[in-house]
């Protein structure tokens, strides 16, 4: 097994801001809706814990873990072969002129 694909904590923070910072202040502590909004909070941090034992798990047993942004994530990054980097030569350099040779 290669990695697991996970998503990046960053997301769990940022939606469990939005709620406490702005859904719960919005709604009326009585209102059926708060219960539920803190409900959705007390399990969006039961599966980010869940996650960390995830990745403590594999990281005992070896298996790497890749953390995803998005979906279109690139699992892993294609660095170029040595051989295909570009290189200028000296003359190539011409049109950057220095300062003093701009007049």
């Amino acid at each position: 097994m290669g990695f697991i694909p996970l998503p990046s904590h960053i997301h769990y923070e940022l939606l469990l801001q939005l709620l406490e910072r702005q859904t719960l202040p919005a709604l009326d502590p009585v209102s059926p809706y708060y219960s539920q909004v803190q409900t959705v909070i007390i399990h969006l941090r039961k599966a980010l814990s869940y996650q960390k034992q995830l990745e403590e798990n594999c990281a005992a047993a070896g298996v790497r873990v890749d953390h995803r942004w998005s979906l279109n994530h690139s699992p892993t990054p294609q660095l170029p072969h040595p051989e295909d980097r570009l290189v200028t030569p000296p003359e190539a350099d011409r049109s950057i002129a220095k300062p003093e040779e701009r007049y």
